[in-house]
């Protein structure tokens, strides 16, 4: 076995690397909403929060259970310490702008990202459901596993729809947004 240094990465291996090396690997892209409630009941109305995930996962069928990957301190992690229900849009290759738009860095409101954005609340979660997704997926937080810089996020699935079976998924793959085929 190779000792691994103070870094946590074993000799050899940096992190360009293993980047590069799972970029070989295809990732579906979903976004992964949630509704954050008003501290104050008084103040402001709660506000929609959303982000583009590729490290999602169907994890059991009995109970159904799927991981969703979140990097420690975004504000989707802090979010789902706090409130335990999420959810899910699985999305279409013609929804590439979509998933460009909540994984842009230092970007701007979630209220103004989903501003022009076809959706539903989710009756389960009250989270967004973005309107022509492959499939969506409201979810309860069962378990939270600390995993290196990112957390991962168990989520019984309360309810499945597939709002539309229209074109093909999209994908990740060597650093870009694909389609199939």
């Amino acid at each position: 076995m190779i000792p691994a240094p103070a870094s946590g990465h074993p000799v050899g291996v940096s992190n360009d690397e293993f980047r590069a090396a799972l970029s070989r690997l295809a990732a579906g892209v979903v976004l992964v909403t949630a509704f954050e409630a008003p501290l104050d009941p008084d103040g402001p109305k709660g506000e929609d929060v959303g982000m583009t995930a590729t490290a999602f996962m169907s994890v059991s069928l009995d109970p159904p259970l799927v991981l969703v990957s979140l990097r420690n301190g975004s504000r989707m992690d802090d979010l789902l310490d706090e409130q335990p229900l999420w959810a899910v849009s699985v999305l279409s290759e013609s929804q590439r702008h979509i998933a460009g738009r909540f994984a842009m860095k230092g970007r701007i409101s979630d209220r103004l990202l989903f501003e022009d954005i076809p959706y539903v609340r989710g009756e389960a979660t009250g989270a967004p459901l973005v309107g022509g997704a492959l499939a969506t997926l409201e979810c309860r937080t069962e378990q939270r596993v600390p995993a290196g810089d990112h957390t991962l996020v168990i989520g019984r699935v309360l309810t499945a729809s597939i709002p539309s079976a229209d074109g093909g998924p999209l994908t990740y793959f060597r650093g870009r947004y694909r389609q199939l085929g």
